[in-house]
């Protein structure tokens, strides 16, 4: 260990900035989860009287809790599936352009909104999608009638689904392309002696050759299936849609920011985290059972 240290002592340098950053804010922090089980004052800090899990009671009780647990959930796995099938279908479209200016093009084309944050973002869908916007002007040229993107609690799920998939598809694309780029060109070689066409080829080679990076990035988005996305809701949601649009994480900017309720709002923060926990080690387990992969 110490030869080792000497030999790679650089590379722990450059780590230490990293360390230190995740100690500060993500470990110290770690110690105000007890006022998930305080009445907290800020007055008196974390001296407050201790309540202990009637906040976890108070919220199990209340079924607007319960409809963002499923709201948060909905969202997510829809965002995570769909994702996953456009990453893939776009990965295989972009592989099959033999033109390389064409194939850069539009590989750099799906990958710009990937950059954009969601408050820009959330003015342009605010008025592409407002009842005079474009989307609702060209829906009412094809005879269609207009539709309430973001005021319907039934359109809204979908409306948030659909958006953060257009936004960050490029991403997984380019992990796609790099996977297929590893596939050894013999066995392409070999399909076309058999007579397989390209449809073939991609049934039989490609899918196959692809499914380890597929099952992988699956399971390791299972760590996420907690996270609806809060920067893109909180900018584009309202009370109308709070029935279906409302998840964890804007259920708990209002509780603990807004309403000052610290301790419901810190056992809510609580119970999400011990949840993302279990689903990330869940995934690493599948991640190393079907894919082979392992942190450690």
């Amino acid at each position: 260990m110490k030869k080792r240290f000497k030999r790679e002592w650089q590379m722990h340098l450059m780590l230490l900035p990293g360390v230190l950053l995740v100690l500060v804010f993500s470990y110290i922090p770690l110690y105000g989860l007890v006022i998930a089980f305080q009445d907290y004052n800020p007055g008196r800090g974390f001296s407050s009287p201790w309540v202990g899990l009637s906040h976890f009671r108070y919220l199990f009780s209340q079924p607007n809790f319960v409809r963002t647990i499923w709201n948060s959930l909905y969202i997510a796995i829809f965002k995570i599936l769909g994702g996953l099938l456009a990453s893939v279908t776009f990965a295989l479209l972009l592989n099959e352009i033999g033109n390389r200016f064409l194939k850069r093009l539009f590989q750099t084309l799906i990958y710009i909104p990937n950059f954009l944050s969601w408050v820009i973002l959330a003015g342009v869908m605010t008025d592409l999608l407002a009842g005079d916007g474009l989307v609702n002007r060209l829906l009412e040229s094809l005879g269609l009638g207009a539709v309430n993107f973001l005021g319907s609690p039934a359109v809204f799920p979908w409306t948030m689904i659909l958006s953060d998939i257009w936004k960050g598809f490029g991403f997984g694309t380019v992990v796609y392309l790099a996977a297929l780029t590893g596939i050894d060109p013999e066995l392409y070689e070999a399909a076309r002696i058999d007579g397989a066409g390209r449809m073939s080829q991609t049934r039989y080679v490609t899918l196959p050759m692809l499914a380890p990076t597929v099952i992988l990035m699956l399971v390791l988005s299972l760590g996420n299936v907690m996270n609806a996305g809060f920067d893109q809701i909180f900018n584009l949601y309202s009370p109308a849609v709070y029935e279906s649009g409302d998840i964890i994480d804007t259920f708990v900017y209002r509780m603990g920011v807004i309403d000052a309720q610290y301790g419901p709002a810190t056992a809510v923060g609580m119970f999400k985290s011990v949840v993302s926990t279990i689903f990330i080690s869940v995934s690493y387990l599948l991640a190393y059972k079907f894919a082979d992969y392992r942190i450690f």
